[in-house]
């Protein structure tokens, strides 16, 4: 049961190219935001879309796949890990950020 214990599985969509940051020593990152889209219908029968953003992040090598293949718009299959974190603006303000460390990338589509 440990292998389920904070475990995301996604498929969607590239909402923008991704960022890729190089750091000191050599170690790659990329971010890039993902949208999933579900349906349903609501109380008066009618169709509803409803799209969530997610932000992904990924280190080393499946950065460089991230880096090489994918675009915005991009279809992918991403498993990883449901991260937060907090930082403070340059006003004082905290900002809190949720992200997915992505562990696996599969490339879907055409």
């Amino acid at each position: 049961m440990n292998a389920l214990k904070n475990k995301v599985q996604l498929i969607g969509h590239l909402g923008q190219d991704p960022e890729i940051v190089t750091l000191d020593g050599g170690k790659k990152l990329a971010k890039f935001s993902m949208a999933t889209t579900d349906h349903y219908k609501n109380a008066n029968g009618e169709k509803v879309e409803d799209t969530q953003w997610h932000n992904i992040v990924a280190w080393g090598k499946t950065a460089d796949i991230v880096e090489n293949f994918l675009v915005k718009g991009k279809q992918v299959a991403v498993e990883g890990k449901l991260t937060h974190r907090s930082y403070d603006t340059k006003e004082g303000e905290k900002r809190y950020i949720t992200e997915i460390r992505c562990n696996e990338l599969l490339m879907l589509g055409k």
